[in-house]
């Protein structure tokens, strides 16, 4: 589809990613579009023809999950749908995937090809872990880990109460650089990115790419926050065989 995104990242040629839009697809207002997603209220078999033409788009077979936004990271399967917020593969043809419309996507690869692995990163699973859980089942050198951060509410949209800056800085001071104060009293806006930079940084991962990103502002994609009755886009990543 001619407006998909092709991550921006020196991963090496065999890591493939794409980040889908509304473009296509077969659903009706309001999730016209590309929806992906299951679990909101569009007609499944729509979803269920979105899927399929993801698929054959792509030529890779996405391993979906039922997202909680919680940390737990699973090996990627087509076969099943597992409950969880990431997961990672080595088999060549197999899409990790994830589906967000405001929350944060990470893709992650090594510089050798031999891993792929994708993270959804609300705020609570940002706060709790799971770019770092997605780390650990990667079990790969720091050094070694390229990272990037699709689209998300940007920081001129993602305003949050108090007890969001506190989950984040009671663990990590340096958190507080990623918050300013809002017009509303007692509120403030979020960088997401930069938390999300912040804390990979924390474990020693520093080729981090991507971000600049908006989704409430940029109609391409679905945004939960800009109407709550919406779908979800994909971001995938795979190693061609």
């Amino acid at each position: 589809m001619s407006n998909w995104l092709t991550p921006d990242w020196p991963a090496p040629a065999r890591v493939k990613a794409c980040v889908t839009t509304r473009e296509g697809g077969f659903s009706l207002p309001p999730y016209e579009g590309l929806n992906l997603g299951l679990h909101v209220e569009d007609d499944p078999q729509a979803v269920e023809r979105n899927r399929q033409l993801l698929t054959t788009t792509l030529g890779c077979r996405p391993a979906w999950l039922s997202q909680v936004h919680g940390v737990r990271v699973v090996q990627a399967e087509p076969s099943r749908v597992d409950e969880a917020d990431g997961s990672w593969t080595a088999e060549p043809g197999v899409a990790s995937a994830v589906l967000t419309a405001d929350c944060l996507p990470a893709l992650f690869c090594d510089r050798a090809g031999t891993r792929v692995a994708s993270a959804h990163a609300g705020w609570r699973g940002l706060a709790n872990g799971v770019l770092e859980a997605t780390l650990d089942a990667l079990a790969l050198p720091p050094e070694e880990v390229l990272v990037w951060l699709g689209p998300a509410i940007g920081p001129g949209a993602f305003e949050v109460g108090p007890e969001v800056r506190e989950a984040f800085v009671a663990s990590q001071p340096e958190a507080e650089q990623a918050f300013s104060p809002s017009v509303d009293a007692g509120k403030f806006m979020a960088d997401i990115y930069q938390l999300a930079r912040i804390r990979l940084a924390a474990r020693g991962v520093t080729a981090v790419y991507g971000g600049g990103f908006c989704t409430h502002s940029d109609p391409r994609f679905y945004s939960y926050r800009r109407a709550s009755r919406t779908g979800r886009f994909a971001s995938l990543v795979w190693l061609a065989d």
